[in-house]
């Protein structure tokens, strides 16, 4: 049985299995007749493409033969012709014979041209040269012509990669010869009537006869320079390496007898000619420029105007204006002065550094006083000091001076007898004291911002700052970090011993002179914070910063730094999105953790001596004991007085050297210290009499008036505030303003009699030493109500700790100080 009859049986099986499925069995063979239909349909369509496939492929392999056919009879009449014309069997073998027949035309056609070219700058030349003999004016068309075909020969050398430097030489040679005999014969006009006027004195007139003539020479000399003006833009080049505007042709004229008495006086062996004096050249040029503008202003503007309105020429006031023309024509002669001047001075750091300032300073005055631009528009004029340092390559060797300079001076300043003295009179009274030679560093610094302030170039400047001024500060914080370090080494025990210091000179670094020491740390860290914090708002910090913000963005590099080096000495947002920042952020940080870390020395060492001078007074227990004498004769108790002589000194000394604002920082971190003590070793421990009471507040009036004095009114009690308000609830009166006197239940005594314990005669007293701590609303309260009242319930207790005025200690607290009274002792 075959595939096609078991796939037969399989498909009946499927469709009848049940004798039901027999009434479907027409439908199933109509169904099979159907899909048999289709079939055949498409086995139709399948022979019908085969037979269209068969058909094109036949066709196409017949039209590929044909092409064949006639490519092979194409080639063959190819080849017969190349037999004939280049004696060559084939078409490799006449192709480079072709190539040199086509070679050597193209060789003689170009040469041809080139013939051409020069007959025309050959007669052109010989045209001007021949009408120069009989008029000026005439020989300047054909120049003109001889010009525009020398620069149409120079875009097209451009274009064809320089194809042709000979041909472009020679025809720029005969340019530039025929360019100099009509200038020269120019000038000669024009020299003639300076002549007349007696030019160059500085009060040289064009008279109404002469004016004419004037102002021929003058128009003739700018119409020659008209075709290398028109067009250049000679402020476009590399960042390095930019164009000089030309100096126009009268000019050239009116400077030359300038030039020469400038060679006189500057050149020679004159006494004004001092290698150490250079604003002696350079005064002389802001002279001359004084002398002559209203000559220039007055005679050659309208020229100027006239030749220049309507043209390129007139969009830079480097030509439209007289006075920057006329500065433009006196500036060669300073480069050429400053070039030589330069090689003589660079082995002596003080005479380099000495030009370097007076040109920066020359370069101002030309920008400020006479508005000059050089033609940059917006940009500016970046000054003759900006084309040595940057295009002649002497900044490396102008910021190694500077920078010597720099250290020099700071060396001496830190190596001076008084660097370390605090100077009580170069600030404010009120202001922290820094040491004088913290002051002098920071003069230093604003020196140096002077001396480099002039700089046009940003990487100059940014290499200033970083490589001198910061640098000096991260010098003096180091300086300043190394002497609170050796401080801190002397005062502990591991110190003392290694560097072997006796007792007498660790009492000394523990007094007055250590703490004046950690205040010169404190003030001079606080004076160069601010300083540096001013500086960041200065105009000239804040440009420097936001271009330097702006190419951080733009580059990953800034000169030749990378922008994580320059945000690691100057601050960490640089190149960063966020507006803050600035350009002292890192080194004012530092000197901000000097400060902070100074003062923190500064009020432990108080807090040690403190607590070490309160070592007897709290071990002390007379407070129960005591008996008898009114307060108002009371005085401070003897072991008391260790605190209130140290307090007296230290805080003296700090009321002078520090500010008000860290003075109290450092007073309340002592006087905390004060409370601490008294309240855990005094109030807290001990019991106390009426006597005692009094004894505790007089103590420590005691020392509110010392802290009070050095510090400022109320220091004192805000510090020691728990413990007044509690030695307030222990000076209680035993009997009430309103003379409620207890009763024998309320005091649990059997009615003692209250008038033994004295106290009529110290409520006054007591009442006149409290009386700032709300004695007036709770002087009427007794101590028995007080007790009666604070042991009832919390309410109570706030309620008449507010009416007794004390408002930092709590219901709890007040309790157990009201206890520590010898009336409650039961």
């Amino acid at each position: 049985m075959d595939d096609s009859m078991i796939r037969v049986i399989d498909f009946l099986d499927d469709k009848l299995q049940a004798p039901e499925d027999l009434s479907s069995l027409d439908a199933l063979l109509e169904n099979i007749h159907t899909q048999h239909g289709l079939l055949k349909q498409q086995l139709h369509d399948a022979q019908r493409d085969l037979h269209d496939a068969k058909q094109a492929s036949h066709d196409h392999h017949q039209s590929l033969q044909g092409r064949a056919n006639a490519f092979k009879a194409e080639q063959a009449d190819i080849d017969r012709r190349l037999l004939v014309v280049a004696a060559s069997a084939t078409s490799d073998e006449a192709v480079p014979r072709f190539e040199q027949v086509l070679d050597t035309l193209q060789r003689l056609d170009v040469a041809s041209a080139y013939i051409e070219l020069l007959q025309d700058v050959d007669v052109l030349s010989k045209e001007a040269q021949s009408q120069l003999q009989t008029s000026n004016e005439a020989a300047l068309e054909p120049y003109k012509q001889l010009r525009s075909l020398h620069t149409r020969l120079i875009r097209l050398q451009d274009e064809a990669e320089g194809a042709a430097p000979q041909l472009l030489y020679h025809v720029d040679q005969i340019t530039q010869a025929l360019r100099s005999k009509i200038l020269d014969a120019f000038s000669a006009d024009l020299d003639k009537v300076l002549k007349k006027i007696k030019w160059p004195t500085p009060k040289a007139a064009i008279g109404s006869g002469l004016q004419d003539e004037w102002e021929t020479a003058v128009l003739k000399l700018l119409d020659l320079q008209m075709p290398e003006l028109d067009g250049v833009d000679y402020a476009q080049g590399q960042a390095n390496k930019i164009k000089l505007p030309a100096v126009l042709f009268p000019y050239q004229v009116l400077v030359h007898p300038l030039e020469m008495r400038f060679r006189y006086h500057f050149d020679g062996d004159k006494p004004t000619n001092r290698i150490d004096r250079p604003e002696y050249f350079l005064s002389h040029i802001t002279t001359l420029l004084s002398d002559y503008s209203r000559f220039v202003v007055e005679y050659v503007q309208p020229i100027l105007l006239k030749q220049f309105r309507g043209t390129d020429v007139a969009l830079n006031p480097v030509y439209i204006d007289a006075t920057s023309a006329f500065i433009t024509a006196l500036l060669p002669m300073l480069r050429t002065k400053i070039g030589a001047l330069l090689p003589k001075v660079a082995a002596q750091p003080q005479l380099l550094s000495h030009l370097m300032h007076e040109v920066m300073g020359f370069d101002n005055t030309i920008r400020e006083e006479w508005r000059y631009d050089g033609g940059y528009g917006l940009e500016g004029w970046k000054g003759l000091s900006w084309e040595f340092l940057v295009q002649g390559d002497w900044f490396g060797r102008w910021l190694q001076v500077e920078k010597d300079f720099a250290l020099a001076r700071y060396q001496n300043i830190v190596e001076a007898p008084d660097f370390g003295d605090l100077d009580y009179e170069s600030v404010d009274p009120k202001a922290t004291k820094p040491t004088k030679g913290a002051i002098r560093v920071n003069d230093l610094l604003e020196t140096i911002t002077d001396r480099y302030r002039p700089l046009t170039s940003f990487s100059q400047k940014l290499r200033f700052l970083i490589d001198i001024q910061i640098t000096i500060f991260d010098k003096l914080e180091e300086r300043l970090r190394g002497n609170l370090e050796a401080y801190l080494t002397l005062t502990t025990s591991l110190g003392r011993a290694m560097g072997g210091v006796s007792k007498e000179e660790q009492d000394k670094l523990l007094g007055v002179e250590g703490l004046e020491r950690l205040c010169k740390t404190y003030g001079s860290a606080d004076y160069l914070e601010r300083a540096m914090r001013d500086w960041s708002d200065d105009v000239f910090f804040l440009d420097i910063w936001d271009e330097l913000q702006d190419r951080a963005r733009q580059a990953n590099n800034i000169g030749a730094m990378s922008v994580a080096d320059v945000a690691e000495r100057t601050s960490k947002a640089v190149g960063g999105d966020s507006d803050g920042g600035a350009l002292f952020d890192e080194t004012a940080a530092a000197y901000s953790r000097l400060r902070i870390r100074s003062e923190k020395i500064i009020t432990d060492t108080i807090n040690g001596n403190v607590r070490e001078a309160l070592r007897a007074y709290r071990h002390i227990n007379p407070w129960a004991t005591l008996t008898g004498s009114s307060s108002a004769t009371l005085s401070s108790t003897a072991e008391l007085d260790p605190l209130v002589t140290y307090l007296t000194t230290t805080l003296g000394f700090l009321s002078r050297a520090l500010a008000p604002a860290p003075l109290r920082r450092i007073s309340r971190g002592a006087l905390a210290t004060v409370s601490g003590i008294i309240w855990d070793n005094v109030i807290t421990p001990h019991r106390f009499s009426t006597a005692g009471a009094a004894q505790l507040s007089v103590d420590l009036q005691a020392v509110c008036r010392v802290v009070d004095k050095a510090v400022g009114p109320g220091v004192g009690e805000a510090g020691l505030r728990r413990c007044l308000e509690g030695a307030q609830l222990l000076n209680l009166p035993i009997k009430s303003g309103k003379s409620q006197v207890p009763s024998s239940d309320e005091t649990g005594d059997g009615g003692e009699d209250w008038e033994a314990w004295g106290a009529d005669e110290d409520e006054a007293p007591l009442k006149e030493m409290l009386g700032g701590t709300g004695a007036e609303s709770g002087a009427e309260l007794g101590l028995w109500e007080v007790e009666k009242r604070l042991f009832a319930d919390n309410q109570a207790a706030r309620e008449v700790l507010e009416e007794l005025g004390l408002e930092v200690l709590t219901e709890t607290e007040g309790r157990n100080v009201l206890g520590r009274r010898v009336e409650l002792a039961g």
